[in-house]
């Protein structure tokens, strides 16, 4: 058995980039398999030997990676047709040949290292965060109930990766829509005792063009979430808020 697992190779196709403005193009190669491997090791592996299947010499994969643990984000790219984390695909549970391609929602820059600036920008315009002096110790800030820190901390889960826009349908170079992850992160510090101070301004940021009327309801990114993350339900509070939100501002409140 050892010996027999010793002499198997898997078979990688990569979608490769040289530079943002060049063509795609795929590059095949053949892994010697280890057991328990995932992605990342094979890209490794790859960097560690660059020679294509056909035994030509190739320059090494470009990805990003950093923490291994599902937690960074940043190994995020599509898998045998399904965006995840490259840290957490196990080879052994994937299909051969394993197919390996940058995700299509953001800018390529080489390989498959994307620009993510696309979900940074969304952050930034609801606002995520909790905005305070920070020129003097404020001492510790109000309590949440422990009912609302249950459900808030799913929320706080969110890593960036980029999966949830990736599979998103409204989200594309078409559009301007912000994505499901920013949505869910104004419900997070809107619930948040002293982030709730700037409830409105979020709220107003999410009736913008490219907010939350952008979402067309599809629930691929509940679905893709890698941390399992209530998507679909914050999106539906978030649409309740703006709604009241609208009221109010009709009617002078």
């Amino acid at each position: 058995m050892a010996e027999a697992a010793a002499k198997r190779s898997i078979k990688f196709i990569v979608t490769r980039q040289d530079s943002s403005d060049s063509k795609p193009y795929t590059e095949e190669f053949q892994i010697p398999y280890r057991p328990n491997m995932n992605v990342i090791t094979a890209l490794m592996e790859i960097q560690r030997n660059p020679v294509n299947a056909e035994g030509g010499s190739t320059s090494a994969v470009c990805w990003e990676s950093n923490c291994l643990e599902e937690v960074c984000g940043a190994c995020s790219m599509v898998i045998n047709g399904k965006p995840r984390q490259a840290c957490t695909a196990l080879v052994d549970h994937l299909e051969e040949p394993i197919r390996v391609a940058p995700m299509s929602t953001f800018p390529v820059v080489r390989d498959l290292v994307i620009d993510r600036g696309r979900m940074f920008k969304a952050l930034k315009k609801v606002k995520a965060w909790i905005p305070i002096d920070g020129t003097y110790d404020l001492g510790p800030g109000p309590r949440m109930a422990e009912s609302k820190r249950q459900w808030a901390y799913e929320l706080s889960k969110c890593m960036t990766c980029g999966v949830c826009l990736e599979a998103c349908p409204n989200v594309n170079d078409k559009t301007d829509f912000i994505g499901p992850a920013a949505i869910s992160q104004v419900r997070l510090f809107n619930a948040h005792p002293t982030g709730e101070m700037n409830k409105e301004e979020r709220l107003d940021a999410l009736m913008t063009d490219g907010g939350i009327e952008g979402c067309g309801n599809s629930q691929n990114c509940v679905r893709s979430c890698p941390k399992g993350i209530p998507l679909t339900t914050s999106i539906g509070a978030m649409n309740a808020d703006t709604t009241k939100r609208l009221f109010k501002k009709w009617l002078g409140m």
